[in-house]
């Protein structure tokens, strides 16, 4: 079965929410060490939030369910989530709660961040709030894996209307392997694959999770350096199944919080554009850079033209996307 075409929603996610405080230093101490504080901002953010609101800046029709506290970092989030336009009728507010909160330090030399983090349990989604309703009313679900048994059902119902489901993982939770069987495309962090499978080499690992799972795409984010993903047959491919490696693009980086996130967003809007996988990595990796450029989770979300921008001028600047020759390399030896 398809989705239907005339779906309320284009993309649907379940998952974290967060309310951020960013502190801002020139450089990251020692431990023991003392610094000054440059800035210290309040920026909402979250693994599914900040997708999601990726894709509706993007002009797509957006969707998130999840909890958020009644406290004032709760407050804060859902007035940032409103003014993205997209549908909040299932998130679910939760009295005498606190939100998940995080308090994250930027390195100004590097943009890099280090990050502190608190969801309390009065947060957990329950599996038997997700109904049909909440999820087939969309053309696709994103997921993380953080509330497992929801994202589960959550999952195998977009799963039982052929619905695609797009996932982020950074952590191995207890019964994930039961998600990843629903999972469509797998975008995880850089170490999940090797922590999963116990396979050092990342094509091998990707390969591992991608034949047991059967995956559309296994793929892991590299930070700076991009993107590695094993995809199944694809237009953009000359094969039945092969390794894309896709490059990050060189941009003076102010603050890397949300980046992944960003990057999760701007894969399922490609996606649902019908775009091929390479043409996917390369427009997700464009739309983490630029967040990048600013402070906060979604200090920096682009337009699609404003990444189509970046991309074209790398297309005439080669210099302009960090190829990685370790990655090249591994690339070129599995042909």
């Amino acid at each position: 079965m398809s989705p239907a075409l005339d779906t309320e929603f284009d993309l649907v996610g379940v998952g974290l929410n967060a309310t951020d405080t960013l502190v801002v230093v020139d450089r990251y101490p020692p431990c023991g060490g003392k610094v000054p504080i440059e800035a210290e901002i309040v920026s909402p953010g979250g693994q599914v939030a900040t997708a999601l609101a990726t894709v509706a800046k993007l002009g797509l029709r957006a969707k998130y369910i999840g909890t958020v506290g009644d406290d004032e970092r709760g407050r804060i989030q859902m007035a940032s989530l409103r003014a993205t336009g997209m549908e909040l009728n299932d998130v679910d507010v939760r009295a005498e709660c606190p939100n998940q909160s995080a308090y994250i330090v930027i390195d100004r030399a590097s943009g890099e961040r280090t990050i502190f983090w608190n969801r309390p349990d009065c947060l957990r989604l329950d599996p038997a709030r997700i109904t049909p309703g909440m999820i087939t009313c969309a053309r696709m679900l994103h997921i993380d894996g953080h509330d497992t048994a929801a994202v589960e059902q959550a999952a195998r119902l977009a799963h039982e209307h052929g619905m695609p489901v797009s996932l982020d993982v950074d952590t191995i939770y207890p019964g994930l392997d039961r998600v990843l069987g629903l999972v469509d495309y797998l975008v995880s962090s850089t170490e999940f694959p090797a922590r999963w499978t116990g396979e050092a080499d990342p094509l091998r690992a990707l390969e591992i999770l991608q034949t047991r799972f059967r995956m559309q795409v296994a793929a892991m984010t590299l930070g700076a350096d991009g993107a590695l993903a094993r995809v199944m047959h694809d237009r953009g491919l000359n094969s039945e199944a092969g390794y894309i490696y896709s490059p990050g693009f060189v941009v003076n980086a102010t603050d890397t919080t949300g980046a992944g996130d960003v990057f999760h967003g701007a894969f399922c809007y490609a996606v649902l554009n019908r775009a091929t996988m390479p043409e996917t990595f390369e427009f997700a990796n464009a739309m983490a850079a630029l967040n990048c450029t600013r402070l906060g989770a979604r200090g920096g979300i682009a337009t699609a033209a404003e990444a189509h921008r970046l991309m074209e001028q790398a297309r005439l600047d080669p210099a302009a996307r960090r190829r990685t020759p370790a990655f090249v390399t591994a690339l070129d030896s599995s042909k």
